[in-house]
C-alpha cells in the first residue's frame, strides 16, 4: 500500500497531513473571481485570518495577484506591496500560524518567506520565473506544484489532450525529479482545476484524482467556487457553495490531503463527515 508524505515541514513547525487540512484563501487583490477587492486593508484581512483560523483553517494562502481567467500579470513591486504588509501583520497577530504565499516569483517568494511565510504555492510550476524552483530549494520551505496549460491570459481559449491523466501524471513526474535534483524535500501536487482545463477535463481530474498517489506526495484540490461548478449549475461564484461542498467530499475520497478554499467552516464540516466514512 503507497504511503504518500504525511507531513509538512513549515519552516520547523511539523503539518500533520494524516487528516485532511484546509487552507484557506486570502486573495489581497482588487480583480480576483469570487473576492476581489473585499481584504485590501489591514484591518478587514486580519478580521478575515482571524475567522478562518477560529473555523479550523490550518493554512492562510496569501495571494497578491489574480490567476483567474483573462488576469493581467502585474509587476513585482506591485506584488510585493499588495503581500509584504499583510504577511506581516498576520505573522504578528497570529503568530503560530502556517502562512503560504500564492506566487510565480522568486522575489516575492523570499521576501514572504523573509516576513514569515512558510510554504510556497505556485501556479506556475516555475515556467515564469526561472530563479523560483533553486530560490524555494534554497528557502527550505514546502512547495505546491500545480499544472496549467498555458498562462492566465489565455489558458482557458482552447485547452485540448490527448490524454489529460497521463499528460498531467507525466508532467508532474519530469517537475518532481527537478525539485528533487535541487534538493526541495517537501511537494505537493495540485491538478490545477480550472488552469487550462475545460470542464469535462476537470471532472476527470477529480474522478481519477487518487491516481496521483504513485508519486507517493500529498495531493491538494483548489475547486472552491469554481467555472467547473458554476458552469454546471447555472449560478454565480457566491451561490456556489453548495457545489463547492460537494466536490469538496469527491476530492477527500479521491485521497485530496489539502482544500484550498473560501469557506473554512463548511469545509471542515465537509472533512468531519467523511473522517466517519469506514477507510478501507
Amino acid at each position: 500500500m503507497l504511503r504518500p508524505l504525511t507531513t509538512l515541514n513549515c519552516k520547523g513547525k511539523l503539518l500533520d497531513l494524516t487528516t485532511p487540512k484546509v487552507m484557506g484563501i486570502l486573495n489581497v487583490t482588487p480583480d480576483s473571481f469570487f473576492d476581489g477587492g473585499f481584504y485590501n486593508a489591514e484591518k478587514e484581512c486580519l478580521d478575515r485570518v482571524e475567522q478562518m483560523l477560529a473555523e479550523g483553517a490550518a493554512i492562510i494562502d496569501v495571494g497578491g495577484m489574480s490567476s483567474r481567467p483573462g488576469a493581467a500579470i502585474i509587476s513585482v513591486e506591485e506584488e510585493l506591496q499588495r503581500v509584504l504588509p499583510i504577511i506581516k501583520a498576520v505573522k504578528k497577530r497570529f503568530p503560530e500560524t502556517i502562512i503560504s504565499i500564492d506566487t510565480i516569483r522568486a522575489e516575492v517568494a523570499q521576501s514572504a518567506v523573509s516576513e514569515g511565510a512558510s510554504i510556497v504555492n505556485d501556479i506556475s510550476a516555475g515556467k515564469f520565473d526561472e530563479a523560483l524552483l533553486p530560490i524555494v530549494a534554497k528557502l527550505k520551505v514546502p512547495y505546491v506544484l500545480m499544472h496549467m496549460q498555458g498562462k492566465p491570459e489565455n489558458m482557458q481559449d482552447a485547452p485540448v489532450y490527448e490524454q489529460i491523466m497521463e499528460e498531467v501524471i507525466d508532467f508532474f513526474i519530469q517537475k518532481v525529479a527537478r525539485l528533487r535534483e535541487l534538493g526541495v524535500v517537501d511537494i505537493v501536487l495540485d491538478p490545477g482545476f480550472g488552469f487550462g482545463k475545460t470542464v469535462a477535463h476537470n471532472y476527470e481530474l477529480l474522478a481519477k484524482l487518487h491516481q496521483f498517489q504513485i508519486l507517493d506526495l500529498p495531493i491538494l484540490a483548489g475547486v472552491s467556487r469554481k467555472s467547473m461548478i458554476c458552469k454546471v449549475l447555472k449560478v454565480k461564484p457566491e451561490n456556489a457553495l453548495n457545489g463547492t461542498t460537494a466536490l469538496h467530499m469527491v476530492a477527500l475520497q479521491q485521497g485530496a490531503k489539502i482544500l484550498r478554499v473560501h469557506d473554512v467552516k463548511e469545509t471542515i464540516e465537509v472533512i468531519k463527515l467523511w473522517e466517519q466514512l469506514p477507510k478501507t
